[in-house]
């Protein structure tokens, strides 16, 4: 029988995560399984929970959005822990690129009887991202998002990337991939592991969690005008056919800039430029459906 943790983030969704987690811990309480409820303060809090929680043998539970799922992922994978995932933030865009249930039944059988699954994350000089990291109009982006949470979040991520071209000089990215330097004036720069994100946008379609390396993609300098129907395109993946926009695959990248840009990753800002990712193949373990 699993024990769990649930790490529940007490602003994700607008404040409705502890709402979201309690019908599961009931379900799971009923099978059984001891539950315990911890609420997070801050990033460090939350990994190191996880990895307390991860050592002693409990399946740690994110109930959160995306930044959670990050926090919860790196201390489960400091400890050889499994991480489970209950999407409550306003994004959860791991959550759909898993394929995780919507009904708090479903999540709770999936809690206590799916197989851990093995997924590559990405090390942003030291941060474990699940997910992407992204420089650029997305992460001016980003910053914006968190700075008006009283938003309904699609219109928040929708209205974030016109706030954020309005006042955005493309500067002179440099791009290091597994050794193979370029550069290039960039609207964004994002290093794909799950390659969705933006509530729903798959930014970087040809990315997959699990195949062992990292997709690299730069969208170039262009009109302005061009970018409501850049997120258009971004909902099936048809903006990567466009001239601007370049992908490539490797194990490490490293992004330098000649202008002072936010690094962000999975719905955070966790540094300014340059930072270096590198892909752990296979480094987490999470309750998930099967690929």
């Amino acid at each position: 029988m699993r024990s769990f943790t649930a790490l529940v983030n007490p602003i994700s969704g607008g404040g409705h995560a502890l709402r979201v987690w309690e019908p599961i811990a009931d379900a799971l309480r009923v099978s059984g399984a001891a539950v315990r409820v911890v609420e997070t303060s801050s990033a460090e809090h939350a990994r190191s929970v996880a990895a307390d929680a991860a050592r002693a043998g409990d399946v740690v539970v994110a109930v959160g959005g995306d930044g959670l799922v990050r926090d919860a992922a790196g201390g489960v994978v400091d400890a050889g822990g499994v991480l489970g995932v209950v999407p409550a933030g306003r994004g959860n865009d791991l959550g759909r690129a898993l394929g995780l249930p919507a009904s708090s039944a479903s999540l709770a059988r999936l809690l206590s009887e799916a197989e851990p699954r093995a997924i590559d994350v990405l090390d942003a000089d030291g941060v474990v991202v699940p997910g992407n990291v992204y420089v650029g109009i997305d992460s001016m982006s980003t910053r914006i998002i968190n700075d008006t949470r009283w938003l309904p979040a699609l219109l928040a991520y929708r209205l974030a990337p016109v706030r954020a071209i309005m006042r955005w000089r493309s500067p002179t990215f440099t791009v290091t991939t597994d050794g193979d330097a370029r550069s290039v004036c960039a609207y964004s720069v994002v290093v794909a592991n799950s390659g969705a994100y933006g509530h729903g946008l798959r930014i970087v379609p040809p990315a997959v969690l699990d195949d062992g390396k990292l997709d690299v993609m730069t969208v170039g300098d262009g009109p302005r005008r061009e970018l409501v129907k850049f997120m258009r395109e971004a909902k099936t993946g048809e903006h990567i056919q466009r001239a601007e926009v370049t992908l490539m695959t490797g194990s490490s990248v490293t992004i330098d800039a000649d202008a002072d840009v936010p690094v962000c990753a999975d719905g955070d800002e966790i540094g300014t430029l340059p930072v270096t990712v590198r892909l752990r193949p296979r480094a987490l373990q999470l309750l998930a459906p099967p690929a």
